[in-house]
């Protein structure tokens, strides 16, 4: 685990106390130097998100790493859900490969 991913690690779970949480560096789907730490996935079920909308659970996520966002995270995937939710349904899909990471593979094959 890099430092950037431990720092919002130990933030989700300070300020937000979930009973999962998992912090993936997805990186490496993009067009970034190998090693960086600047797009997340993010799965965290937390009681926060209790009668709590979409935007309202992103907000408070966003809150709680607002420090790191732009600078060095670039972009972050959220699936935030209460324990009730994560209980019922938890299977959360693949982020789709990013298309600026294709095109330089491509470029450099040339």
């Amino acid at each position: 685990m890099g430092p950037i991913q431990q720092q919002i690690t130990d933030l989700l779970n300070t300020q937000l106390k979930p009973s999962h949480l998992d912090v993936i560096n997805e990186s490496h789907m993009h067009n970034v130097p190998e090693g960086s730490e600047m797009h997340f996935k993010l799965i965290i079920v937390s009681d926060a998100f209790v009668d709590k909308r979409l935007v309202q659970r992103h907000q408070l996520v966003y809150g709680a790493i607002q420090a790191l966002i732009n600078n060095p995270v670039h972009a972050i995937s959220i699936h935030a859900f209460t324990p009730e939710e994560w209980q019922r349904e938890h299977q959360i899909s693949d982020s789709p490969p990013c298309h600026g990471r294709q095109v330089k593979d491509k470029s450099e094959s040339r």
